[in-house]
């Protein structure tokens, strides 16, 4: 896999705009996301846009919510809408390999963003966040905040998404070099805030000694924060999320949060579309393989005043 570290992107993602692109470019470039009620999903979807629309092409954004079915119409209309590329968040990583199958065989170029399918060789590229390294950084500094001793609980993603057992197995990795953490219960909440919330209920009334909590995702920490608030017992459970989103910023600021992990939704969905861009004039993407990993940063009460847009980092 090809790693592009985000300092070096950032740069070239700051230099876009003053670049001078071709007039001529021409065509429809389709963004699928999965839901832009997730703050996540959303600048995921409206960067890719800008970028689009900076390249010269038209551009437009639906989502899927997840469901296959939705995600299989949606590429049906970017076929009929005779699109240049298909900029892709996959719903499952299975379940989605037809619909990319489907895409390539009508001859669009399908670049697939924050989750991978699996299957190589269908996509021109699969570009994702480092999730393990992403993991590792934020159950190190969980570690740090909880300390070495106690029982602990886990909100786990959506099962279809390859993130979720990315993530937790580099969680465990490192919370295993600690004996005396024990994971005490672990609940599904697919990446929604609700389900975060009412999960972690069910964890509390089950295990009322916790003394932290790992997520997922923001989503789910947010979620986690509320129940917590509402038990009196935000005091006594550290929690650590995993996105960079403004609404968990907000939450360290307030202390409620211990930090987040800062996938960089604002490169890759840029860089996806430029490779896109590069590959519809000259048959490359100038990528040196299919899969990419962005690395991931880490936001805690240290650094966050250097959040300076969602999902971007100053460094």
């Amino acid at each position: 896999m090809l790693k592009l570290t985000h300092r070096a992107l950032m740069g070239a993602a700051a230099a876009l705009p003053m670049m001078a692109f071709a007039a001529s470019a021409e065509g429809l470039i389709t963004i699928i996301v999965n839901d832009p009620a997730n703050p996540y999903w959303y600048t995921e979807g409206e960067i890719a846009k800008a970028t689009a629309e900076e390249l010269g092409y038209t551009a437009n954004v639906s989502s899927h919510k997840g469901d296959t079915n939705t995600e299989s119409t949606l590429v049906d209309t970017a076929i009929t809408n005779k699109s240049v590329a298909i900029i892709l968040d996959p719903a499952n990583a299975d379940g989605s390999i037809g619909a990319v199958q489907k895409a390539v065989d009508a001859g669009i170029p399908v670049f697939l963003v924050n989750a991978e399918i699996n299957q190589e060789g269908l996509a021109k590229g699969q570009l994702v966040s480092n999730n393990a390294q992403g993991a590792a950084l934020g159950a190190q500094q969980w570690v740090e905040a909880v300390g070495d001793k106690g029982n602990f609980v886990e909100l786990f993603g959506n099962p279809a998404d390859n993130n979720a057992a990315t993530r937790s197995n580099g969680y465990e990795t490192v919370i295993t070099q600690y004996p005396d953490l024990v994971k005490a219960g672990q609940e599904v909440a697919n990446w929604d805030r609700t389900q975060g919330y009412q999960k972690t209920q069910s964890l509390l009334q089950a295990n009322p000694d916790v003394i932290g909590l790992i997520a997922g995702n923001d989503e789910m920490a947010l979620g986690a924060v509320a129940a917590l608030k509402e038990a009196g017992k935000l005091a006594q459970v550290k929690v650590g999320g995993f996105d960079g989103s403004p609404d968990a910023v907000e939450a360290i600021k307030a202390g409620e949060l211990q930090y987040t992990v800062l996938q960089p939704v604002a490169i890759f969905s840029r860089e996806a579309v430029v490779q896109a861009d590069k590959f519809i004039k000259t048959g490359e993407t100038g990528a040196a393989s299919e899969k990419q990993l962005f690395d991931c940063l880490l936001i805690t009460a240290d650094n966050v005043d250097k959040y300076t847009a969602p999902f971007v980092l100053s460094e």
